[in-house]
């Protein structure tokens, strides 16, 4: 079993990598939504799943079925990763207005605003089994079948670490994801937006007496939060080449351990807790095999809220430094 493990190393390292970024992307939209509101808002799997769609849409729509070289395709890559910020902020802004906003004015508790993310989260992966995919997509009756993306990109060598060779897409998806994670960092630091969202999340009241619109920082809120899960959904599609009307279930709460694992609330556990959780269920996957992965996962889950529900890191948006 060492000896697997000392000749899987390498591999199960870059795929954990790969993995381990898309998880820490979607889960910035948990920290986030929970940093401000104290809502675990479970739709968010949905966003994702919505994210791959609308990435999909686009070498769809142009009828690309070979890959591409060049300006053509850093231009596909470009409209994919936009289409799926698109969509998936607008269905968590629309989530916000639709599900949540009406319960934060009427007073509602935090129990009631969770089930109505529940809710939301069945009625969106129904509505694209039942109506988007076989309309949109031209797949009638196929709705809850498993659609492939014709391959985009040469999947070649880019480098090799100690034999194993490293494929651009899998250095692409890591470079992208901790790119957009950088950036969104720099936005809540720096920006007078990022003041307003570590306002809000520190203290609601003062920040209204400090003239913050709280509606339009909750807004912007699941705006960043949602376009993070899009650009997850268009990496794990180049990537992965394929997507279902579930697939947000798992990869969302992965996420949300991930989330929980760096410490709910703050943006570089995200990060941290997303990476981290992909190379622990790869490193575990050597020793009990592949189908053991999401028991993996799901027991890191159960330990960290056990024994240490602060997370990694610990501190909360909450606490951050306005």
């Amino acid at each position: 079993m060492l000896n697997d493990f000392i000749n899987q190393f390498w591999p199960a390292t870059i795929d954990g990598l790969s993995f381990g970024s898309i998880y820490a992307l979607i889960a910035l939209g948990y920290t986030m939504v929970y940093g401000v509101l104290r809502l675990i808002n479970f739709a968010h799997s949905e966003v994702f799943m919505i994210g791959t769609f609308g990435a999909m849409l686009v070498p769809f729509v142009f009828g690309i079925n070979s890959p591409l070289t060049g300006i053509a395709l850093v231009g596909l890559i470009v409209a994919m990763i936009l289409a799926g910020m698109l969509a998936s902020a607008g269905t968590a802004v629309a989530l916000e207005r639709i599900a949540y906003r009406p319960l934060r004015k009427r007073g509602a508790s935090r129990l009631a605003a969770l089930i109505s993310a529940i809710g939301a989260s069945i009625f969106l992966q129904e509505l694209f089994a039942l109506l988007v995919i076989p309309n949109v997509f031209n797949r009638p009756e196929q709705g809850r079948i498993q659609m492939g993306l014709p391959r985009i990109m040469e999947k070649t060598e880019l480098f090799s670490i100690f034999g194993y060779g490293v494929r651009v897409d899998q250095v692409f998806v890591v470079v992208a994801a901790v790119g957009m994670m950088i950036a969104l960092d720099a936005l809540v630091n720096r920006t007078k937006i990022g003041r307003g969202i570590r306002a809000t999340a520190q203290n609601p009241e003062a920040a209204v007496l400090m003239g913050v619109d709280i509606n339009r920082i909750v807004r912007m809120t699941f705006l960043i939060g949602g376009g993070m899960a899009g650009v997850a959904g268009a990496l794990y599609l180049i990537s992965y080449e394929n997507t279902n009307y579930y697939i947000g279930f798992l990869f969302g709460i992965k996420a949300f351990t991930a989330a929980v694992l760096g410490g709910i609330g703050n943006l570089r556990g995200a990060l941290v807790g997303g990476i981290t959780l992909g190379l622990v269920e790869n490193y575990g996957a050597i020793f009990f095999g592949s189908d053991w992965k999401h028991v993996i996962s799901f027991s890191i889950l159960v330990l960290v809220l056990m024994f240490r529900p602060t997370g990694i890191l610990g501190e909360s948006l909450q606490q951050a430094r306005a």
